[in-house]
């Protein structure tokens, strides 16, 4: 402890867990910091966010200004990929105490020869503590120091010129800082790109995308689809399991116990004699294929996301290879996983608590490394939360060390500290309870939630309305316009989105068993025979969404999310907005696929800067229309059997054909 600092830093924001683990961010953002910073009597401070990239030695540094009540903020632009660090300095500025007293004596007419020699100390201490001050703006603080120090009379319009913004400007360049109070953590940002923040995903199986019906389709005939992804779209291609699937104990139709020749298995079932998690399933083609598909997505815009599921079939290379690494029954027979009364014979799963987790946990990232090396960037993985915690940690942040543009999405469907832990660890993004939300109070509750607590500085939200796993009991029993509603939902709740396809779009809804979630001849273990010309398709309304997040800025983000009020339960209103309000999205939803709704909304004008007394024009971004509105209260129906949504964007000036682009 320096008795000498008198200044006190406090409940710096944001952080996570007191800095045990870093914040989230994505390249380009502007980063606020904010603190509580005080001292004892009436001087006034100075504070400053330190902050680098981890591989800098040079620490920057932005100025912090005063807010209220003793808060203070700063922000700085994050330009680069990586890990982050940020700090906050605080001193008593002595320079502006000096500066702000000598003005009052002055204009009380009170003696300040001593006041003026003060200050010339004050400037010379800055002039010694500085060696890199500009000529010109050092013979101009000496010129000062004479005249204060000259013991002459200076005339009231010459004290008033030298105690001008000249000096004031001059001297809070190079402040000088004494006794300084810095803040005694770094913290940490995890600095992420773009897509960590917006992505559009499509799951489908590559088996099923066969050329000819009853054939195993490959990764060749997964070029065939791209376009098709393109045209609705999506940006994240996601494949299930590409690896060898074991034979032992292979589940049949429906999860059947035992499967019939020529069935073909669950891909999550990973491995076999053709290897494990760094091979390819022989009848999806090669190696070099996948590489291709890669190659050709991105030349659709498209990105493949692979699935990462650490889990062994009995037949995989590893269970013969490292005994150790899975749990042994007293009868000597290894444990297969299961979740009574749930029981799958055919997938072992890994045992964390292995005497020898040092050569697992360098082989299970080397799986990752191994794909990055071919050219994977994203991964889901599948049920992280049945791995240890601090595995992921210690992976995710070593291979991001190297790799920092990887993302990884966590299927975590589990309990929410749990949830937040995987994030807090490392994975950029996570599946949610979304697909179980259905009414007004439960959305607005749970993202609220994710977007107005300090979840939002470490969790980003991926919403899925259906997975291979999950089919909700609210999509069983609903028609198009349920379907619509659940992925414009997704679609505009959360940045991120995605959806298990072609199942979602073709409206796919049968159960196995009523109360189930299951889907009935799951594709999980069978190849599908998909029509995806099918006239019944959602293909062009999916396209429509996706355009429309893609073209408005606001739909890019999650944490601006806000709900409205709106006289009826059956409707869901809310708003998003970008950085600078220069877009401004809202969105009316009805949550009653079968009825015509109609409300009165709220929408705090304030928020957005509008002006209440102003009319302003409101454009449906789905059906086109466009609509005159004036004040808070305004007036939307919903009649589902056309459209269960309005997507509108609230245009600040009144439009007309005078505005070239009002026809465009």
């Amino acid at each position: 402890m320096n008795g000498q600092q008198r200044v006190f830093i406090e409940n710096i924001k944001p952080q996570v867990n007191g800095g045990q683990f870093p914040v989230k961010r994505v390249i380009g953002d502007n980063f606020t910091v904010t603190a509580d910073i005080y001292c004892d009597s009436h001087d006034i401070l100075s504070a400053e966010v330190l902050y680098k990239y981890r591989d800098n030695d040079d620490w920057q540094r932005v100025e912090m200004e005063y807010v209220i009540n003793d808060k203070w903020k700063g922000e700085f632009r994050l330009p680069g990929l990586g890990s982050c660090l940020y700090t906050v300095n605080a001193w008593v500025d002595h320079f502006k105490t000096w500066h702000r007293d000598i003005l009052k004596k002055i204009d009380a007419s009170i003696d300040i020869d001593v006041d003026l020699q003060i200050g010339a100390v004050i400037i010379q201490q800055t002039l010694d503590a500085y060696s890199t001050i500009a000529e010109k703006d050092k013979n101009y603080l000496k010129t000062v120091i004479g005249e204060f120090t000259s013991g002459k009379l200076i005339p009231e319009n010459k004290i008033e010129s030298i105690l001008s913004n000249k000096l004031y400007q001059s001297m809070i360049q190079y402040p000088l800082k004494k006794f300084v109070t810095r803040f005694d953590k770094n913290f940490e940002i995890s600095v992420e790109r773009k897509k960590a923040n917006f992505s559009t995903w499509y799951e489908v199986f590559p088996r099923s995308l066969h050329s000819e019906k009853g054939k195993h389709g490959t990764f060749k005939d997964c070029l065939n689809i791209l376009p098709y992804v393109e045209e609705m779209g999506f940006d994240v291609l996601y494949l299930p399991p590409i690896h060898p699937i074991g034979e032992t104990k292979r589940k049949g139709k429906n999860n059947s116990v035992k499967a019939k020749p020529g069935e073909p298995g669950s891909p999550w079932a990973i491995g076999s004699k053709n290897g494990g998690h760094k091979a390819v399933h022989p009848e999806l083609g090669t190696l070099e294929d996948f590489q291709q598909l890669i190659h050709k997505a991105n030349d659709h815009g498209i990105e493949i996301a692979m699935d990462i599921a650490f889990q062994c079939s009995p037949d995989h290379p590893y269970v013969q290879e490292h005994p150790r690494w899975f749990k042994h029954r007293p009868d000597g027979s290894l444990q297969y996983a299961e979740n009574p009364p749930k029981k799958y014979e055919d997938i072992y799963p890994i045992n964390f608590e292995t005497e020898d987790w040092e050569n697992l946990w360098e082989e299970l990232r080397s799986v990752f490394l191994f794909w990055i090396d071919k050219g994977v960037k994203i991964f889901r993985v599948d049920n992280p939360h049945t791995k240890a915690f601090n595995f992921w940690g210690w992976a995710i942040q070593s291979i991001k060390k190297e790799h920092p543009d990887v993302i990884f999405l966590a299927e975590a469907f589990t309990r929410p500290k749990v949830m937040y832990n995987l994030a807090k660890q490392g994975f950029t993004q996570s599946y949610t309870y979304f697909t179980w939300r259905n009414t007004k109070y439960e959305l607005e509750t749970y993202c609220n939630e994710l977007v107005n607590t300090d979840a939002r500085e470490f969790f980003r939200p991926n919403f899925w309305p259906n997975t291979p796993d999950i089919l909700p009991e609210f999509l069983q029993v609903t028609n198009r316009a349920g379907f619509i509603q659940r992925i414009a939902l997704a679609a505009t709740l959360s940045s991120n989105y995605g959806i298990y396809g072609p199942a979602f779009e073709l409206m796919d809804n049968t159960p196995i068993q009523p109360g189930k979630e299951e889907y009935l001849n799951s594709e999980k273990f069978e190849i599908k025979d998909w029509d995806f010309e099918s006239s019944k398709s959602l293909k062009k309304i999916i396209g429509r969404i996706n355009t429309i997040r893609k073209e408005n800025k606001a739909l890019q983000n999650t944490h601006s999310l806000k709900f409205h009020d709106i006289d009826n339960e059956a409707l869901v209103c809310f708003s998003k907005t970008s950085d600078d309000l220069s877009n401004i999205i809202l969105v009316v939803v009805s949550l009653d696929p079968h009825h015509t709704h109609s409300g009165w909304l709220r929408l705090p004008l304030d928020d957005f800067k509008m002006d209440d007394n102003v009319p302003y024009q409101v454009h449906d971004l789905i059906s086109g229309s466009y609509f005159l509105w004036s004040g808070e209260h305004n007036f939307v129906e919903i009649n589902p059997g056309v459209m269960p949504v309005h997507i509108f964007k609230v245009r600040k000036k009144v439009r007309s054909e005078r505005d070239f682009d009002y026809f465009m």
